[in-house]
């Protein structure tokens, strides 16, 4: 695979989230709407491209929590806030971007977690669920060894305590369940392809019209 190949040669331990997504996505993952800009002009030209609302990040390999650091501007909806917010995440002091991530705004009141871990015994492991913020908190979370059939998928989906996110409410659809166990299925299939792949971290998956979209991803290479 080029994106890892290149990253390797290159020394990286992590994957830019512009180059996890596109890796992601050559999986047949959901990825959001997205364009790696390196000027304000070009950042407006996508941003109309795209459609507003966008939303602009700093993207580098080494960037890896770009709430903490103020490298994340949302809801944009005209070039002049495309603008503003390019100079803010560009000139960044202390953090070198290697270009500006220009991404659709996509909105949804459900949030999961989408992961891979490499166990030493086990090999790579498959993870699942409740994400966004509180991932951490709530700790609401299943998972599998790979490889995965959808029967696995399933069974990981309804074993989190806050399955029910995964149905029809509040006049919300039910979430696509081929869509996210093929999610699933495909990180297990990474997982035992490509060895020098420690962790993948998809947070969040935003649940849009029952559709999983992967809105953030974070690739950890073993170097």
């Amino acid at each position: 695979m080029k994106i890892l190949d290149e990253a390797i040669s290159k020394g990286q331990s992590t994957l830019s989230e512009y180059q996890s997504k596109s890796f992601l996505a050559s999986y047949g993952i959901p990825i959001t709407r997205e364009q790696l800009v390196s000027t304000k002009e070009e950042a407006i030209q996508a941003a109309k491209e795209i459609g507003f609302p966008v939303v602009l990040k700093g993207c580098a390999p080494q960037i890896t929590h770009k709430t903490e650091l103020n490298l994340i501007e949302l809801d944009l909806r005209d070039d002049t806030a495309v603008a503003d917010a390019y100079d803010r995440v560009s000139g960044h002091e202390g953090v070198s971007v290697d270009g500006v991530l220009v991404q659709e705004m996509v909105k949804g009141e459900r949030e999961l977690v989408i992961g891979l871990t490499r166990d030493p015994q086990f090999g790579p492991c498959v993870m699942f669920g409740l994400g966004g913020i509180f991932t951490e908190i709530l700790n609401d979370v299943s998972f599998r060894i790979a490889p995965l059939e959808k029967k696995d998928a399933l069974e990981m989906a309804r074993e989190i305590r806050s399955h029910k996110i995964l149905d029809a409410f509040r006049g919300k659809p039910p979430v696509d369940m081929d869509v996210l166990c093929q999610t699933l299925i495909s990180i297990g299939e990474i997982g035992l392809e490509f060895d020098q792949i420690k962790e993948i971290d998809i947070n969040p998956l935003i649940i849009n019209g029952g559709k999983p979209i992967a809105v953030d991803a974070l690739v950890v290479l073993d170097v």
